[in-house]
């Protein structure tokens, strides 16, 4: 399951690169759009820590630490919330939402929304989207 997890979330940060380099995006917003997928994916990687070597000793380059068992609380604690954060938001807010076809605050759905696309743009938005939803699950089951 932890394997899973970069897995899940892959799709939505390739998704997101094209829009960053799109016309019309300013800096400041191209910027955004690929921090928030570099930074998905590393958060997506470290459920691999709850499995792995290298999530149960400090790493040598840690002063201090090196060397150390990683103490239980400090990877199952933020696992935790994370998995319910997680499924909050992504499973259950943005199934409801997709639903009710508003966004995840019940605002109205812009004319610009990548789901209204339709055809084969709406597709591909669901299709790299539709994967995220399984993050927090997945992380949980961990």
């Amino acid at each position: 399951m932890a394997y899973a997890v970069p897995l899940a979330v892959l799709p939505s940060s390739i998704w997101r690169l094209p829009a960053a380099f799109g016309d019309g995006r300013g800096l400041g917003e191209r910027t955004y759009l690929v921090f928030l997928s570099v930074v998905s994916e590393l958060f997506a990687f470290a459920a691999i820590g709850l499995i792995a070597r290298w999530g149960e000793v400090f790493p040598r380059w840690i002063p201090f630490l090196r060397g150390r068992r990683v103490p239980r609380r400090a990877a199952v604690l933020p696992a935790t919330v994370g998995t319910a954060s997680l499924t909050l938001l992504f499973t259950l807010l943005f199934i409801a939402a997709e639903t009710r076809g508003t966004t995840i605050r019940g605002g109205d759905l812009s004319a610009d929304y990548p789901g209204q696309a339709g055809g084969w743009e709406g597709a591909w938005f669901y299709f790299c989207y539709a994967p995220l939803t399984l993050w927090g699950p997945l992380l949980g089951a961990c």
